[in-house]
């Protein structure tokens, strides 16, 4: 087989670029090697980004999103400092006002990766084929010969969107970016049914307990009375002191003074899972000739927060666009390429920046118990908070250094 654009991976990242290309009316090939639906360990959260990006791509498919059973509607963030003082963040300033559009939401990653790709199907630019691994990559003069391993599925692309996750084997072996301890996060992941106190609209929760510092505890309401519960810590923290993670979360439900009373009469429903989060604290070359990296294969996972759904619907379209354009120009080198990263970087850098800083800010309790007093009372933090999540102007002003000034002293 022939096409122009070849996306390996048909999760949100794969989905949302070819869904993109799509509405351009750019044919594509999509291979994942899972069969649909297919369950992924995951936090379940999907911030305001979500819908901005599928509403921009196709209205329709916002609204179908919105119309969903299988998630839940989220209004924004709870943040719990090691002092336990409680900071709730927004996605949207007004959402009290009007709760008739939520922009965030909580769902399983089998229903919401399911979705999309029923998205996919929707659309005749889009050839998915599942089951199939792509395990061999040989670059040539016209193009990339993509193939399985015996050789019996070949794909001839002008193009490579690579999309297939934090465990990429491209990512690895053409790219050449490697897991780093220091950049890279170990999560587990359990279901639990029964969990008290959730909050009323549905945010999601991240606790910042001083016995898991520099790592955090989180709590994601689900629909059906269910909740994604998990910890997440660098990868050099948990491999240096030796922590068990899921040991430590068990502690923290059966001895945490607070937990210990929210989760009294919950129930565990499947197993506790691990995975990794590679983050977006180190800025890494996402592209080269005839490829660009999306999502978790690139790397670009929040380094605060964890959100990575987000940031791989976002590069997914930025990546789709590029490839448009590199079609029009019949031009795939890496240095036409080379736009792809001045992009993703222009848009999410800032959030990756304001968001390392605050991953560093854990490692001394002191200092976010006082950033966390202060933005419960602090405007100005408050929406700098905010902006994480949700597409403001405020961004613009992040690199300024008179903002923090005035943040510092306008209390």
């Amino acid at each position: 087989m022939e096409t122009k654009v070849c996306i390996i991976g048909a999760g949100p990242g794969g989905a949302c670029a070819a869904l993109q290309l799509a509405q351009l009316g750019i044919p594509s090939i999509v291979v994942d090697k899972a069969v649909f639906p297919r369950d992924k360990v995951c936090g379940d959260g999907l911030s305001g980004k979500v819908l901005t990006i599928l509403e921009r791509i196709d209205k329709g498919m916002g609204e179908r999103l919105q119309q969903a059973v299988f998630k839940l509607d989220s209004w924004g963030v709870t943040f719990v400092a090691p002092n336990r003082i409680g900071m709730d963040i927004p996605y949207r300033q007004d959402y009290q006002q009007n709760k008739t559009d939520p922009r965030g939401f909580v769902c399983k990653r089998i229903d919401f990766d399911n979705f999309l790709v029923d998205e996919m199907k929707r659309r005749p630019e889009i050839q998915l084929f599942e089951g199939t691994s792509i395990d061999k990559y040989q670059l040539e003069k016209d193009g990339y010969l993509l193939s399985n391993n015996d050789g019996s599925f070949q794909v001839k692309a002008q193009l490579v969107i690579v999309a297939n996750g934090a465990h990429s084997s491209f990512t690895k072996e053409v790219a050449g970016i490697k897991m780093e301890p220091e950049h890279y996060m170990a999560g587990i992941r359990a279901y639990y049914k029964g969990v008290k106190n959730l909050h009323n609209d549905g945010f999601i929760e991240l606790h910042f307990l001083k016995n898991m510092l520099p790592g955090y505890f989180w709590v994601f309401p689900l629909p059906n009375g269910e909740a994604n519960v998990g910890v997440g810590m660098l990868s050099n923290t948990v491999r240096n002191k030796k922590v068990n993670l899921k040991k430590m979360m068990l502690d923290t439900l059966a001895n945490d003074p607070v937990m210990k009373e929210r989760f009294a009469d919950a129930e565990l429903v499947g197993n506790i899972d691990g995975y990794g989060l590679p983050l977006g604290s180190k800025k890494r070359k996402l592209h080269g000739d005839r490829y660009m990296l999306v999502g978790d294969a690139g790397f670009l996972i929040d380094p605060f927060t964890g959100e990575g759904i987000g940031n791989a619907l976002y590069t997914g379209r930025i990546a789709a666009q590029k490839a448009a354009a590199a079609i029009q120009a019949n031009d795939f080198s890496a240095t036409f390429l080379s736009a792809y990263d001045e992009d993703v970087y222009r848009i999410l850098g800032p959030e990756f920046q304001v968001s390392t800083k605050l991953q560093k800010l854990v490692k001394y309790p002191w200092l976010f118990n006082w950033l966390m007093k202060l933005g419960s009372r602090n405007k100005q933090l408050k929406e700098l908070m905010t902006c994480m999540f949700h597409e403001v102007d405020l961004r613009k002003k992040l690199g300024h250094p008179m903002f923090y000034v005035k943040l510092l002293f306008n209390r």
